[in-house]
């Protein structure tokens, strides 16, 4: 399973080495045309939230391909994965996935079957058993995301595939909700979106949301050798997507969402 070279990169031309129906077509990543459709929808979140989310679901999904080849017939761990967009997206192509999520309320009315409640910090599962271990934009909300991501190892078979992305601090929605006052204080940002809408901020700085920075989470993850580091790139950005992060200071900012392509070590 190698990792796909260069930016021409096309979601729809991957191959599948188990036969099976063809990747989902997807947009070609990295392009405007992709930023600007994963933006519209972003825009639409509160008003279709299923619109959204099925919609970054196909372009993670395609994205796990890319870099992994199909997922048909393979163990897919999704954790953190909310109301089960992801899981369910890797179930329509055939893979065996399973929801985790802590948090009860995040699941929503009509949860994936087989949805497991349990924290990311240890997971009720065998060492080695997820070909794919998956979590999208959960790092942020962990107070240690060593050991988060420790368990993510923990639980992926040896030449596994693990893909994690989060919102680093610094990105223009770094603040989440009340982005991008987050610049000026996290208590100021909170205060001003409780003025504005009239209700508390879903996120409180310390306490479900964490000031988690790029440089730092790149040092400590390739000082790791229980994983190897495929690829550290802008899960959204437009074009050079991976130049963008090695540009210190610049990727702070630019990068609004880092995506970790991880392959598992031998023990």
């Amino acid at each position: 399973m190698s990792r796909p070279r260069g930016g021409s990169r096309k979601f729809n031309t991957v191959p599948r080495p188990f036969g099976g129906a063809p990747v989902h077509p997807g947009f070609k990543d990295p392009s405007f045309r992709r930023s600007l459709a994963l933006f519209r929808a972003f825009r639409r979140e509160q008003d279709d939230p299923e619109a959204c989310y099925s919609l970054l679901a196909r372009d993670a999904a395609d994205q796990v391909e890319a870099y992994g080849g199909a997922v048909d017939g393979r163990t897919v761990v999704d954790v953190g994965g909310g109301g089960g967009y992801f899981t369910e997206e890797f179930r329509r192509r055939g893979a065996k996935a399973y929801l985790f999520e802590p948090d009860v309320r995040e699941l929503g009315e009509k949860p994936p079957g087989g949805a497991v409640v349990a924290d990311g910090y240890l997971l009720p599962l065998r060492d080695g058993v997820a070909d794919v271990t998956f979590s999208s934009n959960v790092l942020e909300h962990v107070a240690d995301p060593q050991t988060f991501l420790s368990e993510l190892a923990r639980v992926t078979r040896p030449g596994g595939l693990i893909y994690v992305s989060f919102t680093n601090w610094l990105s223009p929605w770094g603040g989440h909700e009340w982005a991008p006052w987050h610049y000026f204080g996290a208590e100021r940002a909170r205060a001003r979106y409780r003025r504005r809408t009239g209700k508390p901020a879903k996120h409180t700085l310390g306490e479900n949301l964490f000031a988690v920075h790029i440089g730092a989470t790149l040092r400590q993850v390739r000082a790791r050798d229980d994983v190897t580091v495929v690829s550290a790139r802008s899960r959204y950005w437009p074009f050079l997507a991976e130049t963008v992060v090695k540009a210190p200071g610049i990727r702070e900012v630019a990068t609004w969402n880092l995506l970790l392509i991880l392959r598992r070590c031998p023990p």
